[in-house]
């Protein structure tokens, strides 16, 4: 929905019903290099809240995925930067048993029989989970004032390019995307009309819903960004001085934008140069999210947009952490589905919190640090010690032991 190659290490665990611990002495492939993120094996005893965590929305978000795994070819690694996920054969018996699974305690053996945890571990310390929803906004199709500010389709001169997307000029040379400042003064193809903070956050968020006086609305989804360097806005505000720290949250940015002027709001808003294009597809069903970057729909509570640096998309992570708009402390499943431009870490996680102005409420609660466990199949593990990849290595097994 919204969007240094670095390897995680390639650990196995070997599951019964042992909790014993060895030192784990990873042996590296040729190339992989030093600098890895670290990782501990671990028990679903040991996972915090594993036993009553809900499983219904990661369940229905996982099931998801296995579509989109049954579509790839069976030897294909799950990520290229990720390659200790394994690939789709790997993931096939524990689909197909979750696919088939009547409830969730038959969805919760099935996970602590087929799939083992695995904790991983910032060496940086900046574990950290934040929020994110699917806004709607209300827009018109000409500028009208509140809605006065665009929103931006790609520009027929923008060139594909990976992370670093190209600029067509008009003698045919190319050079790197413009940033906002330049985009914003120029004008391009325009799928709607918003209020300039609605726009704003919208491209915070990667997408939303846009409604419009007929009753009509539509999706203005993610289409590419410019391949400039994300900057935080609200980091400058405060820095500045126009906002105080507790206001840093996207409440406090939203009313500093409604107060002020609207060079004001340009000034802030040119402070980040990375600038998200649209493109404008049906609503769909109005109880899923948009699709993120696994091309699946988001779940509420049931995905999250993880730092594919470090991840495979589609895999079923645990977390621990806590948000007013999670009740406080919070432990959860979660299925890696989305990627963000600002989502940098091997513990950096963004969870979809669903569609509106309450999921967005609650979102703007969350940031803080908290602890990611992945749950790899064991024909991973089993490959990989078979492969002398793993010199020793911990037993783990299941919550029951």
């Amino acid at each position: 929905m919204r969007r240094l190659r670095l390897l995680l290490p390639f650990l196995l665990i070997l599951a019964a019903c042992q909790t014993q611990r060895a030192p784990i002495v990873i042996v590296e492939p040729p190339g992989v290099p030093a600098s890895l993120p670290s990782a501990n094996p671990a028990t679903y005893r040991e996972l915090p809240g594993w036993s009553a965590a809900p499983l219904a929305a990661p369940l229905q978000a996982f099931r998801r995925t296995c579509d989109r795994f049954s579509r790839r070819a069976w030897d294909a690694p799950l990520s290229k930067s990720a390659p200790w996920a394994g690939t789709a054969q790997d993931w096939a018996p524990g689909c197909e048993a979750l696919i088939a699974a009547r409830d969730e305690a038959a969805a919760r053996t099935i996970f602590e029989t087929q799939f083992v945890p695995l904790e991983i571990i910032d060496r940086e310390g900046k574990p950290r989970f934040t929020g994110y929803y699917e806004p709607m906004y209300e827009a018109r199709h000409t500028p009208e004032a509140p809605f006065t500010e665009p929103v931006f389709a790609l520009p027929a001169d923008f060139v594909a390019n990976g992370d670093q997307p190209l600029q067509r000029l008009a003698d045919g040379t190319t050079r790197p995307y413009p940033p906002r400042s330049e985009i914003t003064a120029r004008g391009g193809p325009v799928i709607a009309y918003a209020h300039p903070s609605d726009v704003f956050f919208l491209q915070v968020q990667g997408s939303g819903r846009l409604t419009f006086p007929d009753g009509t609305t539509l999706r203005a989804a993610y289409a590419a960004h410019n391949g400039q360097p994300f900057k935080s806005v609200a980091n400058w505000l405060i820095q500045t001085g126009r906002i105080t720290t507790g206001q840093g949250s996207m409440q406090g940015i939203r009313a500093w934008m409604d107060r002020s002027t609207p060079a004001e709001v340009r000034e802030a808003m040119n402070i980040n140069p990375r600038f998200v294009f649209f493109q404008s597809l049906p609503e769909g069903d109005p109880d899923l999210g948009p699709n993120g970057a696994h091309n699946v729909a988001l779940t509420p509570l049931g995905s999250m947009a993880v730092d594919p640096e470090f991840h495979a998309l589609g895999v079923p992570m645990f977390v621990q952490t806590t948000a007013p708009g999670l009740g406080g402390d919070w432990s959860g499943l979660l299925i890696s589905q989305d990627t963000g431009g600002a989502i940098k870490g091997p513990v950096r996680g963004d969870i979809y919190f669903g569609t509106g102005h309450d999921a967005g409420n609650r979102a703007g609660t969350m940031n803080a640090p908290g602890r990611l466990w992945v749950l790899l199949p064991r024909a991973v593990a089993e490959r990989m010690f078979a492969a002398g990849l793993v010199a020793s290595l911990t037993v783990s097994g299941r919550a029951g032991g």
